[in-house]
């Protein structure tokens, strides 16, 4: 990537280049994959807050505080883990991708008021699923930050691709049609 001085002297901003993993894609398909990949990142936070919710109910139960987790489980419920991974699938491959836990067999077990044992066992497999969706969103950051990159080196390359993103008014589609 080419370097270009900031507003600070001394300091450097990187331009973005065009890079090859990205040819195959359309401008159309780029920006549908950062789509995709913002879609996912949203849905993995939220996965994340999830987890952590149910990570504090256990940790109550752990102190003896009796807990409910019925709320939390019928949202969790209606959400799949793994929604959004086969769209990036089709695009690069997922090697930087670390696996996703198995949320709906964890979510499925009850914390014990008054069984540390249990509760700690729990815990710990929550701070692990936790840790393992947090690896899963930092690369998809790293993928959107790619995305991005190639976004701006083509348009950068291509000022005029930047029109194509807005919106068009119904009246210039049914005359140019």
């Amino acid at each position: 990537m080419g370097n270009r001085p900031t507003s600070d002297a001394g300091r450097f901003r990187s331009i973005p280049e065009r890079s090859p993993d990205f040819a195959h894609l359309s401008l159309g398909g780029l920006r549908t994959y950062r789509q995709t990949l913002s879609a996912e990142e949203d849905r993995v936070s939220y996965w994340r807050r999830i987890v952590q919710a149910r990570l504090d109910l256990v940790r109550a139960a752990d102190a003896g505080t009796v807990t409910t987790v019925d709320n939390l489980r019928s949202v969790f419920e209606e959400a799949r883990v793994d929604s959004g991974r086969s769209a990036l699938l089709r695009v690069l491959p997922l090697d930087d991708i670390p696996p996703l836990p198995d949320l709906v067999e964890l979510w499925a077990r009850e914390p014990q008021v008054g069984d540390d044992r249990h509760n700690q066992r729990l815990a710990h497999e929550l701070m692990r699923a936790e840790a393992q969706l947090s690896a899963y969103r930092t690369a998809l950051h790293k993928r959107l930050a790619a995305a991005t990159g190639e976004l701006i080196a083509r348009y950068r390359e291509q000022p005029e691709l930047c029109l194509t993103a807005l919106p068009r008014r119904a009246t210039a589609r049914a005359v140019s049609a």
